[in-house]
């Protein structure tokens, strides 16, 4: 998902005004802020708001006037572009040793603007055999740093580098709270119910999808698979055609923030170089641009993971149907089910999207031949 720098209608939000029903991690962090460690973990499911919290956290940290949310410096943490705060991605299926040298490289950096910087390290539980080459940088970094962790969980690899750090606690968002937030939000009642279904509970992607009036045709595509394949070639490849279709159409909504967010970069450049005339013009010109453009990137192969997987469960779940229906086709639609939880179990080593759903649909036909 997007990182949630920016509040649901596209302004930059108050500190911590995205997170939802995180009240006793919150009242830490604020707690945190005035006499910061070395290092923080924040544990909790996708989606309980740990990045928009810990980005809320570091302006804190960053701000003069003690963490208000309305300063220039709280502004430009929240809109990702303040040069002492660093967001860390993994770029493969986990966090490699080559990643965890280039976080001890950021972490022996001086701040450009104030006494501190924040790096914030996403997909902690994805460490893996990383882990011992950060440990030293965690456990003892430089006085002007503070490691704002995140992890779904504390695997076995983690469990040192927790122990170095204040850890807290998210907790799953219920269907509940997931509604109030999305009605709070201006979205009808049983709109926001259905989005809170659709998204598994996570509120991030239900915000998204909120923003996007095509989700529902997508979901409907999914489920429709199953009635449409007949074992031959061509089929399978028109099916597959619409569903890569589909994921592309699905990060629509990301472009068009994303778009709003390079309008105002170039605008502050402009602002920029107009303060500065031609000393700097160049540097002040292109201030943040390619920083910007890397995280888009990210944010937008996220957002077609976290639909392929939304899609691969409707799939399942239209299966799920056939099977209680009863019947001869009752094992084949089970094993369609197996297919398909492989298939999304498999996504965590980043294979092509579509090798990965030419393999499903063929795999899928040919088990459908067996019902006819």
């Amino acid at each position: 998902m997007p990182v949630p720098r920016l509040g649901h209608h596209g302004r930059v939000a108050a500190l911590y005004s995205t997170v939802v029903g995180q009240a006793a991690a919150l009242a830490q962090l604020r707690a945190a802020a005035t006499r910061p460690l070395h290092a923080y973990l924040l544990v909790g499911p996708p989606g309980t708001g740990k990045l928009a919290a810990a980005t809320s956290f570091a302006a804190a940290l960053l701000c003069p006037a003690g963490g208000d949310g309305t300063c220039e410096t709280c502004r430009r943490v929240l809109v990702g572009m303040h040069p002492d705060v660093t967001l860390v991605e993994r770029e493969g299926a986990a966090i490699t040793i080559d990643a965890a040298r280039e976080i001890t490289r950021l972490a022996l950096r001086s701040p450009l603007e104030g006494e501190r910087k924040v790096l914030i390290l996403e997909d902690f539980h994805l460490v893996k055999e990383a882990g011992p080459a950060l440990l030293k940088s965690i456990e003892e970094p430089p006085p002007t740093v503070v490691f704002v962790v995140q992890a779904e969980f504390v695997p076995p690899e983690l469990v040192t580098i927790a122990s170095r750090c204040v850890q807290i606690e998210f907790r799953a968002l219920t269907p509940d709270e997931v509604v109030d937030a999305l009605v709070g939000e201006g979205i009808e009642p049983d709109r926001a119910a259905r989005l809170a279904q659709v998204a598994g509970g996570r509120l991030d992607r239900a915000r998204l999808l909120a923003a996007d009036p095509e989700f529902e045709r997508r979901r409907q595509a999914w489920a429709g698979v199953p009635g449409r394949l007949d074992g031959h070639g061509a089929t399978a490849a028109a099916v597959v055609d619409e569903l890569m279709g589909l994921l592309e159409s699905s990060v629509g909504p990301i472009r068009q923030r994303q778009e709003a967010e390079v309008t105002a970069l170039e605008e502050r450049n402009a602002r920029a170089v107009a303060i500065n005339g031609k000393v700097g013009r160049r540097s002040a010109g292109k201030s943040g641009a390619k920083e910007l453009e890397d995280r888009h990137k990210r944010e937008l192969r996220r957002q077609r993971t976290d639909e392929l997987r939304a899609g691969l469960a409707n799939l399942a779940t239209a299966y799920r149907d056939l099977a209680g229906q009863g019947g001869s086709g009752v094992k084949t639609a089970l094993a369609a089910v197996d297919v398909i939880q492989a298939t999304a179990a498999n996504l965590q080593f980043n294979p092509g999207e579509l090798l990965l759903l030419q393999a499903l649909v063929v795999r899928l036909g040919r088990l459908a031949i067996t019902t006819n």
